[in-house]
Formats: C-alpha cells, structure tokens, sequence
C-alpha cells in the first residue's frame, strides 16, 4: 500500500481543507457580527416605544438577558447586550447605501420595522441598514474599536486591521503605540480626512516615516545600559514586531550587511525591502544622541545601494537613522532642503504614558 505522507495528493487535499476552515470560521465570524449588530438595531428600535426611554430600555434589557440566557445560553448578559446596542449606535451612522441614511434617525428604524418580524440569518445580508455597513472584524475587535470615542482615529484602526489582518493583540498595541496620532503629526487636515477614510496610503518616502518609533516588545526597559549591536539582536529576535511597527509592505533582506570600496568596509546595521515602494530601505542604530557624522554616513549608504544595488525599474533607496535622541536643527542644515530619502527618528524603548506621550509629539512638530 502506497505511503501518502508528503505526498503532493495529501499535501493539496490538506491546503483545501485549511483554506475551507478559514472561510467557514469568517463566515460565522460575519454572521456572528452581523447578528449582533441587528439585535442592537431591535433593541434601539423598540425603546423608541417607551415614554421614559432610559427606563423603559434598562427594564427590557433585563429581562431580554434572562430570557435569552435560558433559551440559548452563555453570551446574553445585560452587559452584552448594552454592548450591541452600543454596537449599532455606533456603527449605524456610516451608511451610505441606502438613501435611508439621509432620513432622521428614528425615521430609519421606523421604516426597517415593517419587516424586522420573522427574520433569518439570510435576511441580514439583505436588509439595506445592515448590508450598508462594512463589518470585517471579529466582534472582539469592535468591542475594542468601540471604546475609541474619536469617529476619524476609531475608523483608521478598523480599516488598517483589515487591511493588514491585525490580531486583537496587534491593535491594541499600535493603538497603546499612537499610531494613528504619529502617522497625523505630519499631515494636513486634508490628509487626516483621508487617514480615516482609507488608511495609510504609502506613496513617497516620506509616507513611511515614524517619529518616533516605539519599541517597547524589545524589553530593553529593564536594561539600564544597553548597545548598538544588543539593540540590533533584539530587534531581529523580535523580527515579527519590529515589522509591525515599521508597517506595511516591509520584507526583512539582511542584517549587518557589509559593503567595501577602495579597501575599506561598511557594514548597514539592517536592509529591508518595501514592496509598495519598491526601494530598500536601510536601517542604522544610533545610542544617545544624533551626530551629524551620522547623517553622512547613512546618506553614503544610501548613495551606494543607488548606484551599485538598485535595479532600474526599482525607486531610489531610503535610509532611516534611528536614534535615542537628535536636534532638528542638525538634522535639517545636514540633509539637502529636498531631501527624500534620508530620515532621522527617535525610538523609545517604553510605553510612555498619555501625558508624556503627548509631550512628546508635540516637541517632535
């Protein structure tokens, strides 16, 4: 009898079927989303009924709790369910399918009562309130998203979970990171509009670009000295987070990448590929504060990776000095006025408490 362990039949039969467990698991994880979005559109619904609203829905929340939990089970506390309800409030104002979204509030759900009896889970697909809203996420994911009061940033998280496939882990850190607020500090009002409405769009250098970086899964806190290269080793031992933290479109090519010329070497702490940009992009490891010997020697790297690397139908390289501490006065008299390709930006090793971090963007404006 023949042996079909790593066979090309088991291998592909296996692939089919992880890819089908994939589907099923987001199908339900659609229907789940989509469930409970429509139960909170019920419940809002039916406390338009009641004189004293706040009252009235605080009653039948309790009571709906008990009477789900018996009949289905776990899932169906009052918390739960404020947290529906709370789900489509906040999601409900995005339509922009139906020329329902037009009408008052209360007109809307009004209308979408004439056919709430009897509905299925097929039925959610199609009516215009729920079809109209985008729900990709894990309903963990929303219970995360709905905490965010800020409409625009609230909107930039989902949309980069999606897009970038974050886990709930990966949000709640580049949510803990400011990551909408850094990507902001650069832009005009324009440009944060579109922040929320499609997310980071990379199209120059300049897109890429953090300051600061933060850097906290390195556990370097704990170290009161640390160097360059311990630096370096814990980054690629945590390649997976660092990646995250540089965003989208990087693949790691080399660390302590050496290049010679007459007789002498070089040697780049570490060399990325951005995919979106198609360009390297080189990274150096500065401890204390910015040299402007530094800048130089980053703008020498990258005028070598032009000229002896790039390949034509390639963009021009970009380098990306990371540093504990810099002067922006250096930093602007050392690079050229149009400059795209050389960035200098601070990494923090820890979290740094709303306030602090507050400070801490506002000096780097």
């Amino acid at each position: 009898m023949k042996d079909l362990q790593n066979t090309q039949l088991l291998n592909n039969i296996s692939a089919l079927l992880d890819s089908a467990r994939k589907k099923v698991a987001a199908v339900v994880n659609q229907t789940m989303v989509l469930t409970y979005f429509e139960i909170g559109r019920m419940i809002v619904e039916d406390e338009q009924k009641g004189e004293n609203r706040a009252e009235y829905g605080k009653a039948v929340l309790q009571e709906l709790s008990l009477h789900l939990t018996d009949r289905f089970g776990k899932g169906f506390s009052e918390t739960n369910l404020k947290q529906m309800r709370q789900f489509f409030l906040s999601y409900s104002i995005r339509q922009t399918l139906s020329d329902e979204s037009k009408m008052p509030f209360s007109a809307s759900l009004s209308r979408n009562s004439q056919n709430s009896m009897g509905q299925t889970v097929s039925d959610l697909f199609e009516n215009p309130q729920t079809a109209s809203v985008k729900l990709n996420l894990s309903w963990s994911h929303y219970l995360k998203l709905m905490r965010i009061k800020d409409v625009k940033e609230r909107s930039f998280y989902e949309i980069e979970s999606f897009k970038n496939n974050w886990s709930l882990r990966e949000l709640q850190r580049q949510y803990d990171s400011a990551l909408y607020t850094r990507l902001s500090l650069s832009k005009n009002k324009e440009e944060i509009i579109q922040l929320s409405e499609k997310g980071q769009i990379v199209e120059k250098p300049k897109d890429l670009i953090k300051d600061p970086y933060v850097l906290e899964f390195l556990g370097l806190s704990e170290k009161p000295n640390y160097s360059e290269n311990d630096l370096e080793t814990e980054l690629i031992d945590k390649l997976e987070h660092f990646l995250l933290e540089l965003g989208t479109g990087f693949t790691f090519v080399a660390r302590q990448n050496r290049i010679t010329f007459d007789d002498k070497h070089f040697k780049i702490d570490l060399v990325f590929y951005n995919r979106i940009l198609k360009c390297f992009v080189l990274i150096d490891l500065k401890i204390g504060e910015l040299k402007h010997q530094d800048i130089g020697q980053m703008q020498m790297y990258v005028n070598y990776y032009d000229r002896e690397k790039r390949l034509e139908e390639e963009n021009k390289t970009i380098g990306i000095i990371l540093c504990q501490d810099k002067s922006e006065a250096l930093v602007q008299y050392t690079l050229p006025e149009d400059n795209e390709q050389v960035f200098a930006s601070k990494y923090l090793t820890v979290l740094p408490s709303k306030e602090d971090f507050i400070k801490i963007l506002e000096e780097n404006q």
